[in-house]
């Protein structure tokens, strides 16, 4: 993996939104291999309850740029310090299904034990990247969306998690620009737009 690809990227920023967001994407090397951190967002919430997802969140009145947005939320969902955090770059920004412009900052992260945030997080998880490239873990759908229209889903499958929505799209991207790994050119099924997704 290399990181280079992201800090050459020129991200291509959202059209003003009703709402901003922010989110971290952390790389951190364990036993000398490049791994992701993601967080497991608690079932209680409104949004995306169970789902896998980036450390992050709206931004909020106090946040000048989104980048302090997304090291603010680090902070209060892991405890991820912002002096331990080395920004590499940003990805695309992402809309969402529930009108959000996120912008996913990529960051280096020391090799700790993070603590999640209960209100928000219930588990803090870490994925080798090598597991996240393997093409046996990967798979993707194409569905209509009744609002977005036609939309391609990634799934990654990895250790009993899996990443998918708006998380798989910036996960594809970040995998492109700093992996051989490529997405394939053709789905692995075409799905009804009522289809069951996953948590």
């Amino acid at each position: 993996m290399d990181l280079s690809g992201v800090c050459r990227h020129t991200p291509v920023t959202a059209a003003e939104a009703e709402r901003e967001a922010a989110v971290l994407a952390p790389v951190l090397h364990r036993n000398g291999d490049p791994h992701l951190l993601f967080t497991k967002r608690a079932d209680h919430l409104g949004e995306h309850p169970g789902q896998m997802s980036f450390p992050g969140g709206g931004r909020e009145p106090q946040d000048e740029t989104l980048r302090e947005t997304a090291l603010r939320e680090a902070n209060e969902e892991i405890g991820l310090a912002a002096t331990e955090t080395g920004i590499a770059g940003t990805l695309d920004d992402i809309t969402t299904v529930t009108d959000y412009a996120v912008r996913p900052f990529v960051a280096e992260i020391p090799d700790r034990t993070y603590i999640p945030d209960e209100r928000e997080v219930a588990e803090v998880v870490v994925l080798a990247v090598s597991d996240l490239t393997d093409r046996s873990n990967y798979e993707s759908e194409r569905r209509d969306h009744p609002e977005h229209g036609d939309i391609r889903i990634h799934f990654f499958s990895v250790d009993g998690y899996t990443v998918w929505g708006a998380t798989g799209r910036m996960l594809a991207q970040f995998l492109e620009l700093t992996t051989d790994w490529r997405v394939p050119p053709e789905v692995d099924r075409v799905v009804d737009p009522d289809a069951d997704l996953p948590v």
